[in-house]
């Protein structure tokens, strides 16, 4: 454990503190915003709102992009623009942050927990199919769970760490048995599966830019939609339902306050024009970790088949849950951060009496997944 510790300090080139993922401030957030600052504009309305919007939708291949104040808000519209209502149902992964349940909850709705591939540690086709076909039936072009009655209205899969689960596929399915995909494409700015951007598969998906992502904006999100009219009732909700005028107050339905403001914007708009940067410099580190872990015979978990990662947290998977333990303990006692893939939401006590399948691969995963400092290094 000490070696790698101290590789991971040698890569790093401190014997300081070495967080898991700090953000990089190198072009112009400062210039632009004090631009936002001098304009005044400072609040949901402004040049850098829309810019962003734009850049972003583009750089993903979107038709449209509407910016929120974090990812778990636009992760929330995403799931009522899917139609998610009161004490419908809404299958996703146990392994996952805890933004992807509490998002179904803010709906309403109750999770069905799938298992995840081992290999992309995101949801698993063969799972979900298995789980629709002995549990569920067609009625009136709604899928229906057999064991509670209920309406299984929408899917979220989750893109772990940034690596693509096989979305192609759990696409086709969900198109089969009549449920909206969701994609919680929170993590994977950056990412492509078979040469097209994570986000775009589903009917909707939503992005985060947590300090912690690889761009960020301290907070933010964006939901990202291809339908015209989607789009427009998404900017409508998200900014209180206001009817637009220029001087009158007058809503139309329970909005939310969720727009990103503008100052956050232009931090985003900086960040989006070093991207690329920041996705090669994971790479270049995702390559030495993976020879260093290669050789001392530790699994390094990398970018699956048919995928492009962006890295956006390095992981390892070690022997079983006392070598992790074991591990985590070493090496946040030595200065250098790393943690534990998430608890299973099914095994949470707000989610612990949900449906939910074996969930084997998720719960393997749980005991042995540990992330390591993955900052982008310049």
């Amino acid at each position: 454990m000490k070696d790698i510790v101290d590789f991971i300090k040698s890569i790093f080139k401190t014997d300081e503190f070495i967080p898991l993922h700090e953000p990089k401030f190198i072009g112009n957030e400062k210039k632009y915003l004090n631009e936002c600052i001098d304009s005044t504009f400072v609040s949901s309305v402004g040049k850098f709102v829309d810019k962003f919007e734009k850049d972003f939708a583009s750089y993903v291949g979107s038709k449209y992009a509407i910016a929120t104040v974090n990812g778990t808000a636009a992760l929330h519209i995403s799931l009522l623009l899917a139609g998610v209502k009161d004490d419908d149902e809404v299958i996703t992964q146990p392994l996952t942050f805890i933004a992807t349940c509490n998002a179904i909850s803010y709906c309403k709705a109750k999770p069905i927990f799938i298992d995840v591939d081992i290999d992309t540690m995101g949801m698993s086709p063969t799972s979900l199919k298995e789980f629709l076909e002995k549990n569920c039936e067609i009625i009136d072009d709604k899928c229906i769970n057999k064991t509670t009655k209920k309406v299984i209205r929408a899917c979220v899969p989750m893109h772990t760490f940034g690596h693509p689960c096989k979305i192609d596929e759990i696409k086709n399915i969900c198109e089969k048995w009549k449920i909206s995909l969701v994609e919680d494409a929170a993590e994977s700015l950056g990412s492509y599966y078979k040469g097209k951007h994570t986000g775009t598969f589903g009917k909707i998906s939503a992005f985060s830019f947590n300090g912690n992502k690889i761009i960020t904006s301290g907070g933010g999100g964006v939901i990202v939609i291809d339908d015209e009219a989607l789009a427009k009732r998404a900017k409508h909700i998200t900014t209180t339902a206001k009817i637009p005028h220029s001087y009158e107050y007058v809503h139309d339905e329970v909005g939310y306050n969720y727009r990103l403001p503008n100052l956050n914007a232009a931090l985003l708009v900086a960040q989006m024009e070093n991207l690329d940067k920041f996705l090669s410099s994971k790479k270049d580190l995702a390559t030495i970790y993976k020879e260093y872990f290669s050789s001392i015979n530790i699994d390094f978990v990398e970018e699956p088949n048919d995928c492009s990662s962006n890295y956006w947290l390095q992981a390892i998977k070690l022997e079983n849950k006392k070598q992790r333990d074991d591990f985590l303990e070493f090496s946040n006692s030595n200065k250098v951060m790393t943690r534990p893939i998430w608890k299973l939401c099914s095994e949470l006590k707000m989610f612990e009496k949900c449906q939910k399948d074996e969930l084997k691969n998720a719960k393997y995963l749980e005991e042995r997944v540990v992330n390591i400092p993955s900052s982008v290094r310049l």
